[in-house]
């Protein structure tokens, strides 16, 4: 049980894609934990020249070798785990994540968003963070009790997958901005290549269900996450899954909020049935009874749903 530390550095990122044959930077065993810096941003949303804020080292070094860098996550990795094979399951504990830097930003673009057509201007708020006392004050005044995750925590997709863009989550993961991973949880992804190949980034200081105007605050976070593999025992695991304290909670993604309200459905029926000796039909009247379902967002081209089971009801 090793601890790490990786650093967001030009060589130790990427920004806005994922593909299976992106080498890793770091190997680890099962059972490792791993402190990851991970940065936010990009020239066009810095602070003004003057501002109180410190824009991190690591995040200038990284827009100093990526001039002109367009919108597009800065992830950290990619980490394999040494006997990941496809088929298994790798459970990602996320044990401690801390704020990077002392602001953090939001952004309206044009043509993005849930109401594309009713905002046509970009409106850019830097956000100020107390680190010390987790809370974030809007411009107006309003205080927010700070709750941080990672937007995006995935594994190498499917070799068949080619480049793909880190904006839409998949089967691999990736973009999944589901604001119950915070510190305490635990997220469950399938493994498609040999190592797994996990990356993380786009930091989120705080975000509501839906993330609506395209943007949470985003900032730099650094995650203590600890990797457990699980090798493949029956049914592979085919969508994400996550656990928090209190809840089991299933994922869907489709460019339909329809099919990604069906697919989380379906995925927490199979979970309840995995779990207990109910059947079918009785593990989906049981949705319907004691499971919620929220919009985990809008705005990624693959909308989200996640089903929310409290603990303690299965038997």
């Amino acid at each position: 049980m090793t601890r790490h530390t990786l650093r967001a550095r030009p060589d130790t990122v990427r920004i806005g894609v994922f593909d299976a044959t992106f080498p890793p930077v770091m190997t680890i065993e099962s059972g490792d934990t791993v402190e990851v810096q991970c940065v936010s941003g990009r020239q066009s949303v810095m602070p003004p020249p003057g501002s109180p804020f410190t824009i991190p080292p690591e995040l200038s070094a990284i827009m100093q070798a990526n001039p002109g860098m367009a919108a597009g996550h800065i992830v950290t990795g990619p980490i394999a785990i040494a006997g990941a094979m496809p088929g298994d399951s790798l459970e990602i504990r996320i044990e401690k994540i801390v704020p990077g830097a002392d602001w953090g930003y939001n952004v309206i673009r044009p043509l993005a968003g849930t109401l594309p057509e009713d905002f046509h201007e970009t409106t850019l708020m830097h956000i100020p963070v107390d680190r010390e006392r987790l809370v974030c004050t809007m411009p107006w005044g309003t205080e927010l009790a700070m709750a941080p995750f990672f937007g995006v925590m995935g594994v190498a997709p499917p070799p068949a997958f080619g480049t793909i863009a880190s904006k839409e989550p998949r089967i691999h993961g990736g973009n999944l901005d589901n604001k119950e991973l915070t510190a305490g949880s635990a997220l469950f992804l399938p493994v498609w290549v040999p190592g797994a190949n996990f990356s993380v980034g786009d930091g989120h200081g705080v975000q509501g269900d839906g993330e609506v105007c395209v943007t949470a605050l985003e900032m730099c976070l650094t995650g203590t996450l600890t990797f457990i593999l699980h090798k493949a025992n029956g049914a592979p695991l085919k969508m994400p899954r996550a656990e928090t304290p209190t809840h089991y909670i299933s994922m869907g993604m489709n460019e339909d909020l329809d099919q990604a309200m069906k697919q989380a459905l379906r995925e927490m029926i199979g979970f309840i049935c995995s779990r207990s000796n109910l059947s079918r039909e009785q593990a989906y009247a049981f949705c319907s009874l004691a499971v919620d379902f929220h919009v985990t967002q809008s705005v990624n081209g693959e909308k989200g749903v996640h089903g929310m089971l409290k603990k303690g009801l299965l038997f």
